[in-house]
């Protein structure tokens, strides 16, 4: 498997090759979170959610990249589950919504708990 940094590189230039729009990486490495790195993706409309889902899984798998669970109830937003790399697909709306870039760097900047 390659290097973490090498696998997000990947993961973003697929989304970028499908248009996904405005993708960010959010560095989780160090901090008490389920993942070490949350990429965050807007697609254009619901289907292109799966689309892009699907695309990942096709380019991602035969390079031996584990998808370990896939949350797809919604096209408004989709996680799929890499291990040290999370990855979430929101339509506009559910981005702006959820607001998840908000919550990631708030864990970021917050000093860990020595209690």
């Amino acid at each position: 498997m390659t290097d973490l940094q090498t696998r997000v590189q990947r993961i973003t230039q697929i989304l970028d090759d499908k248009k996904a729009e405005n993708i960010e990486v959010i560095s989780l490495e160090g901090k008490e979170y389920i993942t070490d790195v949350v990429v965050i993706a807007t697609a254009l409309v619901g289907k292109h959610s799966f689309a892009l889902l699907d695309t990942l899984k096709t380019q991602l798998k035969p390079l031996g990249e584990t998808f370990y669970g896939t949350e797809e109830e919604s096209e408004d937003w989709i996680i799929a589950d890499l291990g040290e790399i999370m990855i979430h697909i929101f339509t506009e709306e559910h981005r702006k919504k959820f607001n998840l870039e908000e919550f990631l760097n708030s864990l970021i900047h917050s000093t860990p708990n020595t209690h």
